[in-house]
């Protein structure tokens, strides 16, 4: 928002996004929509505010939050006048005023709330300081509507702190992956074991299967264990006939 105090004059254009608060002789008389309008030399004396959303930088500070931690904030805010009379009358610099509640809510706020809630709840943070800092400069005739933190400077320390515990989360991750991969395979294998032990044959046909996947390969040396050589000899070769008396 701009408010500029303009010199007695005849003539003044205001711009779409303007409104003009005129006095007369120190005294409220009205507010002039955009257009060319007509002052009273020597009496009237109007004074320019700008509709426009303002965007304003909330200048990084330090913060310790809830949990003791040192960190730094910056922030950025928007917002608009929508009643040019009280942001004349109410309040000398809005501009400067609206800056300084702006950091003092950020502040506020942060240090209420830990890092954990400051990394993962944001937007909720965001929202808060918007509700804070939006009822403050209602009686301004300033609507903020909107607040975002845009950068958050952690210490070095507690960076490396933080890898360190990411990382060992993901292995935790990785070793219980892990564990309950073998557990499945581990059921599975028992079950496919309890099912050729109730057929000596399938065994055998099984590890033909596997013999002949291993002998794709064009260099292979393939082992034969002799209990896979009785098996098959009692499979494949009858057993001779006793002589009858």
């Amino acid at each position: 928002m701009q408010v500029v105090t303009t010199s007695p004059g005849f003539i003044k254009v205001l711009r779409e996004y303007e409104r003009g608060v005129v006095f007369r002789f120190g005294k409220l008389k009205k507010v002039k929509e955009p257009g060319i309008r007509l002052l009273i030399p020597v009496s009237d004396r109007m004074m320019r505010v700008s509709l426009r959303t303002v965007t304003m930088p909330v200048p990084s500070q330090s913060i310790i939050t809830r949990d003791n931690v040192s960190i730094e904030i910056a922030a950025v805010a928007y917002y608009h006048v929508n009643d040019p009379i009280k942001s004349v009358i109410a309040i000398e610099n809005v501009n400067e005023a609206i800056n300084q509640i702006a950091q003092t809510t950020v502040r506020n706020v942060v240090g209420q709330s830990s890092l954990d809630e400051l990394l993962q709840k944001t937007e909720a943070i965001n929202e808060k300081i918007k509700t804070m800092l939006d009822a403050q400069t209602e009686p301004w005739g300033v609507e903020v509507t909107v607040v975002e933190i845009k950068d958050i400077v952690l210490p070095d320390n507690l960076k490396r702190a933080m890898a360190k515990e990411a990382e060992a989360e993901r292995e935790k991750r990785a070793k219980i992956i892990a564990a309950e991969g073998e557990l499945v395979a581990s059921e599975k294998l028992s079950e496919a074991a309890r099912v050729l032990s109730s057929a000596p044959v399938s065994i055998q046909l099984r590890t033909l299967q596997t013999l002949a996947e291993i002998s794709v390969e064009k260099n292979s040396t393939i082992i034969f264990p002799v209990e896979f050589l009785t098996g098959m000899k009692s499979l494949f070769l009858k057993p001779p006939e006793q002589d009858t008396e």
